[in-house]
C-alpha cells in the first residue's frame, strides 16, 4: 500500500505577533499577510488530489483549511481536540508579562517543559494526549490517501516529533514558522518520514 501521507500546516501570521504572547486557545485574527500565506499554501496544494481537509476549530486555522477545501470540493472538518496548547491563566499575555507576573512559575516551565502544567491550563504532555488519539483516527481513516490539516505551533510540532520518534523535551528544537507546510508519509509497521520541514507555500510538495 502507498503511505498515508499528510499535508501539515500551521496557519498565517495573527495580529499581534510582533510580540511573543501565547495565544492559546483564543481566537485571533489573522493580518493581511496571513491571509495572503493561506492563499499560498492553498495555491501550493491546488493539485494534490486530497482525500480530506481537517482543521483545529479556531478561526486561525479554520480560514486556511476553508480554502484549501473549496478548491477540492471538499468539506472541512473541525476538531475541537485539533486546537493549540491550552495556556489556561497565561493565554493572551506576552512572554515580558508572564516573567513579571508569574517569575517562578515561569521557571519551572522552563525547567521542565513535558510536565509543566500552566495553571488553568495544559502541560506539553497533556496536550500530546489529547492531540495523538486523533491524529491517530484521521490516519486511520484515510489509508493510503492525502491528507491536509491546518493547525498550530504547538500541536504540528508534537506532530513532527512523534513522526521522527524524539521526545517532547525537544518540541523547540523545530521550527515552525506562520503559513508553514509540512509533508509527513505515514509507511506500514507505523513508520514516518518526514519529507518536508517548515516548508515556505512557494515550495512545490
Amino acid at each position: 500500500m502507498q503511505p498515508t501521507r499528510l499535508y501539515l500546516v500551521r496557519h498565517g501570521q495573527v495580529e499581534g505577533y510582533q510580540e511573543k504572547r501565547y495565544n492559546g486557545q483564543r481566537n485571533v485574527s489573522l493580518t493581511e499577510i496571513g491571509k495572503e500565506q493561506s492563499e499560498q499554501v492553498c495555491a501550493c496544494l491546488s493539485a494534490v488530489a486530497l482525500d480530506a481537509v481537517y482543521s483545529s476549530d479556531l478561526d486561525r486555522s479554520r480560514y486556511c483549511a476553508r480554502l484549501i477545501a473549496e478548491g477540492h470540493g471538499l468539506a472541512v472538518v473541525a476538531e475541537e481536540a485539533l486546537r493549540e496548547i491550552n495556556f489556561g491563566d497565561w493565554e493572551g499575555r506576552t512572554w515580558v508579562e508572564l516573567q513579571e507576573i508569574y517569575p517562578l512559575e515561569w521557571q519551572r516551565r522552563l525547567q521542565d517543559l513535558t510536565n509543566y502544567q500552566v495553571p488553568g491550563g495544559e502541560s506539553l504532555q497533556d496536550a500530546a494526549d489529547r492531540i495523538r488519539p486523533v491524529i491517530g483516527r484521521i490516519l486511520a481513516r484515510h489509508p493510503g490517501g492525502h491528507i491536509a490539516l491546518v493547525a498550530h505551533g504547538g500541536l504540528n510540532r508534537i506532530v513532527l516529533l512523534d513522526a521522527i520518534g524524539a521526545v517532547l523535551e525537544r518540541a523547540f528544537f523545530i521550527e515552525q514558522d506562520y503559513g508553514c507546510l509540512n509533508i509527513i508519509d505515514y509507511l506500514d509497521g507505523g513508520h514516518a518520514v518526514v519529507r518536508l520541514l517548515n516548508g515556505t507555500a512557494h515550495l512545490k510538495p
